[in-house]
């Protein structure tokens, strides 16, 4: 599905050429979802070497070498400038780095307006060891989440995550192993990529903070993680890379990828957030619940209140809305009274009233808005 506004972007293309330069030809506020692995500029200035006296394949490319900091950063603060231009006033960003770079590039996106919402530790469960042993094993990344600005309204899937998770709220700590194995990209027995990602953590990435149909930019490429991932989570992508042999690579595995189910299997937003208010006198209004009928706070019998005309509860001398005698049950603690009284239906048996806002939200707006969030502020 291609939304209207977006029918003139380059969808699941791979643009070829500087970062800089193909974003600059990019129209402001068009993309959901930025995903970011710039380099690291790790500055290197030896080769290393395992106990075995075999040299690790380190990070040497060219494209991660600048002369100093101040060129990193000059880099840096104009791709990032472009990509806050690029992204929707809904959108989010997502930049991921090693202790080399990230510290610089969070202080950037702080200059530059950007509002960090989290950062999120990879920990490598299967990190490259320190050879020379002359400092801690380095067994994490780090990943920046931020907003355009703050107060910005953003796509956050939280019980997708939480399902992910357990069914327990995640975390900002992602034990993920490296890639490895199959999913190690080679060409002629060699890494296609130095620093390819693991589809498990962009997966993540793209189903915490996006939505099928929107558009997801990458621009470092690579091999097409992000491409990938987010063409099997029915997204659209925008690719940049310079390095040819990198497109190559990245096209032929993107083309593997396919999706079974409409886009509607792949939509868990939690809905139940954007949904329109209903307050709990509307009920009675709509005939749901009568006046003088009995609610029950977290189904106890002692606990016991009456539903007033006027849409208040009251139990004993006390008075007050669901919510607010619901926190004086409580003694002050925070109370979101739909989730706590319950009703008796037909049959005796106890339900909670949040069963019969649904049903008020679809007499009055035709639709059923379900369980789950998407923008939230």
């Amino acid at each position: 599905m291609i939304k209207q506004s977006d029918q003139h972007l380059p969808l699941d293309t791979i643009l070829h050429g500087d970062c800089v330069e193909l974003m600059k030809q990019l129209p402001d506020e068009s993309a959901d979802l930025i995903f970011a692995d710039p380099p690291y500029n790790l500055q290197l200035r030896q080769e290393l070497w395992r106990p075995n006296l075999t040299r690790v394949d380190a990070v040497n490319d060219s494209w991660d070498q600048f002369k100093s900091f101040e060129d990193y950063d000059s880099f840096s603060r104009t791709w990032l400038k472009e990509a806050r231009r690029i992204l929707k006033p809904t959108g989010t960003i997502w930049v991921i780095g090693s202790y080399h770079n990230i510290f610089r590039l969070g202080t950037l996106l702080q200059d530059l307006g950007f509002w960090i919402l989290n950062d999120v530790i990879w920990v490598k469960t299967n990190p490259m060891p320190n050879f020379r042993g002359v400092r801690f094993s380095n067994a994490h990344e780090t990943l920046i989440w931020a907003s355009k600005k703050q107060g910005a309204k953003y796509s956050f899937n939280h019980h997708a995550m939480k399902s992910l998770h357990g069914n327990k709220q995640m975390r900002s700590d992602w034990l993920l192993p490296l890639c490895t194995g199959k999913e190690r990209i080679r060409v002629d027995g060699e890494k296609a990529h130095s620093t390819q990602k693991p589809e498990a953590l962009l997966y993540r990435v793209i189903l915490a903070s996006s939505q099928p149909g929107d558009v997801v930019l990458d621009p470092f490429f690579g091999t097409g993680t992000t491409g990938a991932v987010a063409k099997a989570l029915r997204r659209h992508w925008i690719g940049i890379e310079r390095e040819q042999s990198y497109i190559e690579v990245a096209m032929d595995r993107i083309a593997g990828v396919d999706t079974i189910g409409d886009d509607a299997l792949y939509d868990v937003s939690d809905k139940r957030r954007l949904a329109p208010r209903v307050p709990f006198g509307r009920l009675l209004e709509l005939g749901l619940l009568n006046p003088g009928e009995a609610v029950y706070f977290q189904r106890a019998e002692n606990n016991k209140a009456v539903v007033r005309p006027d849409g208040k509860l009251r139990m004993g001398k006390a008075s007050g809305s669901i919510h607010q005698l619901g926190k004086a049950i409580l003694e002050g603690g925070p109370c979101n009274g739909w989730e706590h009284w319950y009703y008796r239906d037909g049959d005796g048996e106890l339900k909670p009233v949040d069963d019969l806002r649904r049903k008020a939200r679809l007499i009055l707006y035709g639709d059923d808005w379900g369980e789950e969030s998407t923008l939230l502020s």
